[in-house]
């Protein structure tokens, strides 16, 4: 009679003795697990089970017999039924036991729940995905890092059902802690107890263990930037539960999305950068314009006062003072033409170890006692296609600003080192190709992240008062940038600052220019023509060239100055600024006059020349704002003796 009763049930219905053997099945059973009745009788409870869990239900069995109870299976957790022909099946199992004639046995009673599962599994997956849209909407808004990540760590917890969750970022320093960006349900404590920095930060992130104080399981998912693990999205649960799979990919959704935002805002900041350091590069080469021919006036009126008092020694006295002053203004329109990238340079091949070592000995008077200096240069660096002035200027900027940094003393470390930046490590910043990068490290105070994001904007600075113009960086930008190359700072406040100034390596058809020796001569007699729109300026170039003998005839124009060499044969000499101001420029003027005659000789002056780093920036001998009269008169002179 208890035997009829199971096929009475609608369930699958499975009677196993104390030994776990199967006693009887009903029809249910039967077309369930797709075997003949015939076929279970006898046989092991644990052939319907999946292979890796058939010794746990072994185990289990033992203790279930020793202690008997009704027990419903399958509800918060997977278990799944094995048929005949090896499919598995989602199933929920209530367990009782039973008083049968022949002794106590065990009904367990088996229901197929793969539609359930798979109602379950597409409401997840809709719950899933709309976190991860959401997520998706406030990175694509966000216009900082903290924006896009702040929110995240709730929102995946509370989709999760999870008690905490984290994003981590690697540090600059991979030694240190890695940051946590954004954290939810997990307090600084908690942070402290996880095992920083190698085994969340490894490239073994997904198989380490994290023990967490209060928690018993995690989710651990790597955010990937180029190819390199950047930080981490940590998941935390105070009950014991596992991930599956579906938990795990809606993670690493979001784990791409996060890393896809952080792509973005890095390169839409380094877009915006750049833009900012354009417009203000571009304002400054248009001060610098003005600027310099006005150091030009004052500097030139202030040497031919000069001459006038040579029996005056007191007011000579003071006159130079006067142009040393005008020097120190020279200096710093130079610096911002730098910047601008609107200052031409000669670039040469120069061996880096020797740069630095002649450096070093220089430096190590200036930066003091209490400031180690360690010189670092790989094995086989190859020579470095830049101004070799230009750089070194450059690296004793940066030199002295590590020092300024480093109050109480410290560590400054120069390398150099060839690095070769392969298309798929290229930005916009950083074309792709072979350079020589130049390290500056210091253990100073470091820099906040606000201070850093202006590192390099002109008269930009933390010094106090009378300590600092505010260039120094912003002179290694443009001087990296018109040479072809790129500067990337580091720097995290107390933990000091790192400078990589890239520049191109030299080709091997690159060889050292040497310049041509200065021949400056006192007087001539040729016949120059002075093309100048400033009166002031055009008057001291008259008056320096006609202290040296030759005869000068000027113009304010370029249209003026071509009919001028058209009636004037004797005009052996065009001397012209380049920026004039309306109608053609001084570049275009000197064009034009060749054609008319070849055989003129050109020399340009600017104060600022919007393309001195152009194509044709060698095409004519240039002499920069404001100049001496012996700097005038010797350029003059070698221009005049080639012909």
């Amino acid at each position: 009679m208890f035997y009829k009763f199971l096929d009475a049930v609608p369930d699958a219905m499975i009677l196993v003795d104390r030994d776990g053997r199967i006693v009887s099945v009903n029809t249910q059973a039967e077309q369930l697990f797709g075997y003949d009745r015939q076929e279970l009788v006898g046989a092991p409870i644990e052939r319907l089970m999946p292979e890796n869990v058939r010794r746990m239900h072994e185990a289990h069995l033992k203790g279930y017999v020793a202690a008997p109870h009704a027990r419903q299976m399958g509800n918060g957790q997977e278990l799944a039924g094995l048929k005949r022909d090896g499919t598995r099946f989602p199933a929920e199992i209530a367990l009782s036991p039973v008083d049968t004639p022949e002794g106590q046995m065990f009904l367990a009673a088996v229901r197929d729940v793969s539609e359930t599962h798979r109602a379950h599994q597409a409401r997840t997956r809709v719950h899933y995905d709309a976190c991860v849209a959401r997520i998706g909407q406030i990175a694509l808004a966000a216009t900082n890092l903290g924006e896009a990540i702040e929110d995240t760590p709730e929102l995946v917890a509370q989709t999760l059902g999870a008690d905490a969750a984290l994003i981590a970022l690697r540090t600059l320093n991979r030694l240190k802690e890695p940051s946590v960006q954004a954290s939810y349900g997990i307090d600084r404590s908690m942070v402290e107890a996880l095992p920083w920095p190698l085994q969340l930060l490894s490239d073994e992130t997904t198989a380490r263990a994290v023990c967490v104080p209060g928690f018993r399981s995690h989710a651990l998912i790597p955010l990937i930037d180029r190819g390199e693990t950047a930080g981490i999205l940590l998941v935390l649960s105070r009950a014991n539960r596992e991930f599956d799979r579906e938990a795990m990919h809606f993670l690493q959704s979001v784990a791409n999305l996060l890393a896809v935002a952080m792509q973005r805002i890095r390169v839409e900041e380094q877009l915006a950068h750049a833009q900012r350091l354009e417009s203000v590069g571009q304002l400054t080469g248009g001060i610098a314009h003005d600027f310099n021919n006005l150091l030009t006036v004052i500097s030139g009126n202030l040497q031919i006062l000069e001459d006038e008092l040579a029996d005056r020694p007191a007011a000579r006295e003071i006159v130079g003072n006067a142009l040393r002053a005008a020097g120190r203004g020279a200096e710093l329109t130079h610096k911002l033409l730098v910047f601008a990238r609107r200052q031409r340079l000669a670039p040469r091949a120069s061996d880096p170890h020797k740069l630095l070592e002649e450096l070093a000995s220089m430096l190590r008077r200036t930066l003091g006692e209490s400031v180690q200096l360690a010189i670092r240069v790989a094995d086989g660096v190859v020579p470095v296609f830049a101004d070799p002035a230009q750089l070194e200027s450059a690296l004793v900027n940066l030199a002295l600003n590590a020092r300024d940094a480093m109050p109480r003393g410290g560590e400054l470390t120069l390398t150099a080192e060839q690095r070769l930046i392969a298309d798929d490590a290229a930005s916009q910043e950083l074309k792709p190709g072979h350079y020589v990068v130049f390290g500056v490290r210091d253990t100073g105070l470091g820099m906040a992240k606000e201070v850093l994001a202006r590192a390099f904007e002109p008269f930009f600075t933390t010094k106090g008062v009378g300590k600092g113009s505010g260039l120094g960086l912003s002179m290694v930008y443009g001087f990296a940038k018109q040479s072809g190359g790129h500067v990337q700072v580091h720097s995290k406040l107390g933990y000091g600052t790192g400078v990589e100034l890239y520049l191109p390596a030299a080709q091997a058809t690159e060889m050292p220019r040497d310049a041509a020796p200065a021949i400056s001569p006192p007087r001539g007699r040729e016949t120059i023509l002075v093309v100048e729109d400033e009166a002031a300026v055009r008057e001291i170039a008259i008056a320096f060239l006609r202290s040296f003998g030759y005869t000068v005839l000027s113009a304010a124009r370029a249209e003026p100055a071509l009919e001028m060499l058209s009636a004037h044969d004797e005009i052996a000499l065009l001397f012209s600024d380049v920026v004039l101001g309306s109608g053609m420029s001084g570049k275009e003027l000197a064009v034009a006059a060749r054609r008319l005659r070849p055989m003129l000789g050109v020399l340009l002056t600017s104060g600022y020349e919007p393309d001195a780093a152009g194509p044709d920036a060698d095409e004519f001998a240039l002499l920069p704002k404001p100049y001496r009269r012996e700097e005038l008169s010797g350029a003059v002179r070698a221009i005049l003796d080639r012909r």
